[in-house]
């Protein structure tokens, strides 16, 4: 029941990488022999580079931005009357949903690591409604992860929007964390990285493989050699042993000669080998007490040496780990920024080729506004004449309606008294035939 979540450490204290000049041009060619490593080109020539290099650039500048506010948050009197109230009601907000994070993410872990000694322990009173708690702390995490990203970029806008403002919050605040210091410079390396990859051009891709393989050739070869000496020199060591060995004999057979020559002269040397022999007490006594502090000197140091190699070892692990979740992050941060530049770059193209038309109709509807501006000038001269004409038609087709009713009203009354009549004519002729049928 593990959290991935990424902690949120301070992101101050640290160097400014503001001062880091961000250029547009490639470092000089170096006069070596690694010369085809090095791109041709100095400077970006087409649009499509130069508008990949400038949206890498505002994210460096932003993220130098976004990682100032924790040390706002440390430090609330760096900008205290210095920014408008509006910025700083939106800062607030933003370092109050930053908080709010934290915290949750912390109590959540808390409570997952009570869970998961209870569940080794076993399933106590209350279990199921710590779970159902954790549950809706995790539901709650999204939220508020969105809530913090939509505050950031309204700081962003607010910041970008009034350039002095930034400038103002980069002097107030000096300093970040070393954490956000080794991201920032990873932006960077990875800004020299993406530079020098727009300008290797495809041709100088080929030269720069052929190259590659011609030093692996030549590296094998001198490989070859290296192995043809080695195999030389054994053998010129086995010459010497041989050597060395036959030098050994000639050597013990002359010491038996001269011990043979020793037996010869042992009556006039007795007395010198009793001086030497007490000599030799006195230099064994003194070799064993040598040999003693020597041995315990070996001891000291073995463990010394076996402490030392402990310690590198552990250090040496560490540091693959720190290496391989560097290069993960840093692998993370590739594919993200790629999808991220995509989807970007399209939204740019849309955005360009709306705001071209907007402003080709914009055109169009300002020429249509001056003719209608003035045609609406002639339009209120004829509607001044022609008022008066209108009023004067109102009135006569106010009377000709009137004459126009009253003519309908007594047409509707002949039409009803003459249908009434010929109603009472039928009745009458009907009464007249039932009389003479009788």
């Amino acid at each position: 029941m593990a959290l991935n979540v990424i902690g949120v450490a301070p992101l101050f204290e640290g160097l400014d990488i503001s001062r880091i000049r961000l250029r547009t041009e490639g470092p000089l060619k170096p006069a070596h022999p690694l010369a085809p490593l090095v791109p041709s080109k100095t400077k970006l020539t087409t649009i499509e580079t130069k508008r990949i290099m400038s949206v890498v650039d505002e994210t460096i500048y932003k993220v130098e931005l976004v990682t100032l506010l924790s040390y706002v948050q440390e430090h609330p009197e760096a900008l205290e009357g210095a920014l408008p109230p509006e910025v700083m009601s939106v800062m607030k907000e933003h370092l109050d949903f930053c908080q709010v994070l934290l915290q949750t993410v912390h109590i959540l872990q808390e409570r997952e690591r009570q869970l998961e000694d209870w569940e080794e322990e076993g399933q106590p009173e209350g279990w199921n409604e710590d779970a159902r708690t954790i549950d809706v702390y995790k539901a709650s995490i999204p939220v508020l992860m969105e809530q913090v990203q939509d505050t950031t970029k309204n700081i962003l806008r607010c910041l970008l929007s009034e350039p002095q403002l930034a400038k103002l919050l980069q002097v107030r605040v000096p300093v970040r964390s070393a954490e956000a210091q080794c991201f920032l410079q990873s932006l960077v390396e990875l800004r020299g990285f993406l530079f020098e990859k727009l300008l290797t051009s495809p041709m100088e891709v080929k030269e720069r493989a052929q190259f590659m393989y011609d030093i692996t050739r030549r590296n094998n070869r001198n490989q070859e050699l290296i192995d043809s000496l080695e195999k030389e020199l054994a053998e010129r060591m086995k010459n010497r042993d041989t050597e060395v060995e036959k030098e050994n004999f000639v050597i013990q057979e002359l010491k038996n000669h001269l011990h043979q020559v020793l037996r010869f002269s042992e009556n006039t040397l007795l007395r010198t080998k009793q001086d030497a022999e007490k000599q030799q007490k006195i230099d064994f006594r003194t070799g064993q007490a040598r040999l003693a502090k020597i041995q315990q000197e070996v001891l000291l140091l073995r463990s010394q040496y076996h402490n030392l190699t402990m310690e590198n070892w552990e250090a040496e692990q560490a540091l693959r780990k720190k290496k391989y979740k560097v290069e993960t992050e840093i692998e993370n941060w590739i594919q993200k920024y790629d999808s991220e530049m995509s989807e970007k770059q399209e939204e740019i193209e849309e955005l360009d080729s709306i705001h071209k038309e907007e402003k080709q109709q914009l055109a169009e509807l300002q020429q249509r506004h001056n003719v209608l501006v003035e045609e609406f000038s002639q339009i209120r001269e004829e509607r001044e004449i022609t008022s008066k004409k209108r009023m004067e038609a109102e009135q006569e087709m106010l009377r000709m309606v009137k004459a126009a009713t009253v003519i309908q009203a007594i047409w509707k009354g002949y039409l009803v008294r003459s249908m009434l009549k010929s109603k009472k004519r039928g009745k009458g002729k009907g009464k007249g035939k039932g009389k003479g049928k009788k």
